[in-house]
């Protein structure tokens, strides 16, 4: 349950789901000052966002077999540097020169996560952790488009 709240995030009484994706920016931030080669930053986040799919199947029988409780805010953590992956570290861990991208992409995701435009919405009824991670992997997919955009456009 610590993990799948990050440390109890989910927990709070208002905006939980805000909560774990700013602590998956903080993440993609240390990993990319961290300094690791792209290959295995993307690995780490990758492998990050697999853990989740047991992780949150078993925090939510815990609450209660809900689909997707608010308490979980996993899958925010963690899509957030997955999301990120598709701007060079170099461009995000710079402070603070980086603040604009990170704070752009802290709010795109959030829009997109609770907007769930096609397929977000789909992959929420997936089965299980399974479900709970992959619609935030959606808006992680749709974050990493805008800001690619975004950043071809000289606006990040």
């Amino acid at each position: 349950m610590w993990a799948a709240t990050c440390g109890w995030l989910g927990r709070l009484p208002f905006a939980p789901g805000t909560f774990g994706a700013a602590a998956g920016v903080g993440l993609a931030l240390g990993l990319a000052r961290f300094g690791l080669a792209p290959a295995a930053e993307a690995a780490l986040v990758v492998g990050l966002n697999l853990a989740g799919i047991p992780l949150c199947t078993a925090a939510a029988r815990r609450l209660g077999g809900e689909s997707d409780p608010g308490a979980i805010v996993y899958d925010e953590m963690a899509s957030v540097p997955l999301g990120l992956l598709a701007v060079p570290a170099t461009a995000r861990d710079s402070l603070p020169e980086a603040l604009p991208l990170l704070f752009a992409a802290f709010l795109i995701h959030r829009v997109f996560d609770i907007a769930k435009p096609f397929p977000c919405r789909q992959l929420e009824h997936l089965p299980a952790g399974l479900g709970i991670m992959a619609d935030d992997w959606g808006a992680a997919a749709w974050m990493a488009v805008a800001l690619t955009a975004a950043r071809w456009c000289g606006w990040l």
